[in-house]
């Protein structure tokens, strides 16, 4: 079968990388050094009675997906990874084969992935403490057990992720879409999992003011969770694309905040007395009591800390990278700094749930509507133009890609 297939060595890091500065971004999806092609792969069996395939329905575009086409990650996760490897990790669809051991799920089920390959999927006891403690996304043995190395389905090698038309899980890996919820959302369910957990982690509080530092995908849903969750809030944007920006102020945001004039406008929300420094960037004194970095670069995260108050929070949502920060605002001002990366188990309405399962009750409830962020849907052999998409959201109009089978 066709799948889209990543690969790289060190060769064509370095080739790569050396043309994108006379060629720009597509010398990783076009041409001699391409980290991505369509690919002959075989359609996939099931490793143990315990995992089922699955037919491909839609399979959304990530931000990591497009950081590790175009060779952004950092190199220290690299021994968590495995190449080649089938790309993709949004992913929802039908099971087409039930392995002999698999509990409560059965051929038609429509489902949608968590796409970690933890302890169970690993075949791995006893489990690791983040296993055990309900936080599997955070597994200490993505390099272990009977599957190659890979934090997660689609990069993995042999273990295929969406962007081709079958893929097997193992059970543990299983949600199904409630009925009421359409493939639309139930291909969101991912996305809306990691802004719901970095809520759980770092929850608001009643008249608190908050800020979210990028208005994509994951900030517009970091926003709607807020909204959900801790509607007692004032939520604050700051993203420079007019067109993800009248989404984010649509999905609750009080106010964009424009990059100019970012520190008086600070003050005058919040109060805070803005100092300038002898050279550099002004430190505000008070500030957001909680932010939420959806960006995850050094500007915006030396920016995040400077914006906060004392004692606040920051949440840096996703995959991020090798960074370079000034850690002033971290001791004069006495903040905590928390990763926020997938998801796991947690307290909700009165039982232990995990967050996929929340994710898609707000989502059929009509709290969260991320099924509106799908703006352009595609077909493998177009997997270039969705790249091409993705490298300039602002010009297309772009929010959420997904590949449809």
């Amino acid at each position: 079968m066709k799948a889209l297939q990543f690969n790289v060595n060190v060769p064509r890091f370095i080739a790569a990388k050396t043309l994108r500065t006379f060629f720009g971004a597509r010398v990783f999806f076009k041409g001699p050094v391409k980290t991505v092609q369509l690919a002959d792969v075989p359609e996939p069996g099931l490793f143990t009675p315990d995992w089922v395939k699955i037919k491909t329905l839609y399979c959304g575009f990530c931000g990591s997906d497009l950081n590790l086409i175009t060779l952004h990650d950092s190199p220290s996760a690299s021994p968590f990874t495995s190449f080649p490897c089938v790309i993709g990790h949004e992913i929802v669809g039908e099971i087409v084969e039930t392995g002999a051991n698999v509990k409560g799920f059965q051929n038609g089920d429509l489902v949608t992935i968590n796409p970690g390959l933890t302890c169970e999927a690993r075949g791995i006891t006893p489990l690791c403490g983040p296993c055990g403690a309900g936080r599997s996304s955070n597994c200490e043995n993505f390099a272990e057990g009977s599957l190659p190395p890979g934090m997660f389905i689609g990069i993995t090698s042999g273990v295929n992720g969406g962007f081709a038309p079958y893929l097997v899980a193992h059970q543990s890996q299983l949600f199904k879409v409630p009925e009421g919820v359409n493939l639309e959302s139930a291909v969101m369910t991912e996305p809306v999992a990691v802004a719901l957990q970095t809520l759980f982690d770092n929850m608001p509080q009643t008249d608190e003011k908050v800020l979210v530092i990028g208005g994509g995908v994951i900030g517009n849903l970091v926003i709607q969770s807020i909204k959900t969750l801790a509607p007692g809030c004032r939520v604050f944007v700051v993203e420079p694309s007019s067109f993800a920006a009248d989404l984010a102020k649509k999905a609750g945001a009080e106010e964009v905040i424009p990059s100019k004039g970012l520190f008086a406008r600070t003050s005058r929300i919040t109060g805070a007395r803005v100092y300038k420094p002898m050279i550099g960037m002004e430190i505000p004194m008070g500030g957001f009591d909680r932010v939420y970095d959806t960006v995850g670069i050094s500007a915006t995260l030396n920016l995040s800390m400077r914006l906060m108050a004392a004692m606040g929070t920051l949440s840096v949502v996703g995959i991020g990278g090798d960074v370079r920060l000034d850690l002033t605002p971290l001791w004069l001002k006495l903040q905590t700094i928390k990763g926020a990366y997938a998801y796991g188990h947690v307290a909700f309405n009165g039982r232990r749930q995990h967050v996929f399962e929340i994710a898609m009750e707000l989502m059929k409830n009509g709290k969260i509507k991320a099924d509106a962020l799908v703006t352009h849907k595609f077909g493998l052999e177009d997997y270039a133009q969705m790249i091409e998409v993705n490298l300039n959201k602002q010009k297309h109009r772009a929010m959420k890609t997904v590949m449809a089978f």
